[in-house]
C-alpha cells in the first residue's frame, strides 16, 4: 500500500497500519523518512502564516521561514528521537516489550500522518489569523496526533 493510503487507513485505525510497518522489518531508512517527510510538510504549513505576519506588521516573511526552516528541519528531528527514546523507556517501565526502533517508528508515522491536518491548520492561520475556529483546528490536530501516537505506540510496545 503506498504512503497516503497508509495516512488515510491510519486515522481508521493506527494500531493495524502500525502492524503492518512493523511487520515490513526494521528499515532505520523508512522511519528517518517518514520523520524527515512529516517534518518538510510541518514546515511548509508555517508559510501562510509567515505572509499574513508579513502584511500585517512587516516583519519580513523571509525571516519568520528561515526560522522555521532551523526549527522544522535541524532542532525538532532532535527533539523527537529524543523524544521516541523517552517514550520507550516509559513504556518499557510499563511492561512494554518494543525496541527503540519500532518506539520512533510509531512517533514518526504519527507526525507524519497527521499533517494533512497540520498544512490545514497552517492554510487557516494564514487566512483566519489566530482566531477561534482556526484554533479548534489546531487543537484537534494535537488531539489527532496525540490519539494516533499513543495508539501507534501500544502497538509497537506490544509482545514482539
Amino acid at each position: 500500500m503506498s504512503v497516503t493510503r497508509d495516512m488515510v487507513a491510519t486515522w481508521r485505525g493506527p494500531r493495524a497500519v502500525m502492524d503492518k510497518l512493523l511487520s515490513m522489518g526494521h528499515r532505520e531508512d523508512r522511519a528517518l523518512a517518514f520523520l524527515m517527510g512529516g517534518c518538510a510538510l510541518n514546515f511548509l504549513a508555517t508559510w501562510p502564516y509567515a505572509v499574513r505576519v508579513e502584511e500585517m506588521t512587516g516583519v519580513s516573511s523571509r525571516e519568520q521561514i528561515t526560522g522555521a526552516l532551523f526549527l522544522w528541519v535541524f532542532i525538532a528531528p532532535l527533539f523527537f528521537y529524543a523524544l521516541a527514546a523517552l517514550s520507550h523507556l516509559v513504556a518499557k517501565a510499563l511492561g512494554g516489550k518494543g525496541s527503540f526502533y519500532s518506539a520512533r517508528l510509531a512517533l514518526f508515522w504519527s507526525i507524519l500522518a497527521t499533517t494533512p491536518l497540520a498544512l490545514f491548520y497552517g492554510l487557516l492561520r494564514g487566512f483566519n489569523g489566530d482566531v477561534a475556529a482556526t484554533t479548534l483546528i489546531g487543537g484537534l490536530w494535537g488531539l489527532s496526533f496525540l490519539f494516533i501516537w499513543v495508539k501507534s505506540l501500544i502497538e509497537a510496545e506490544k509482545d514482539v
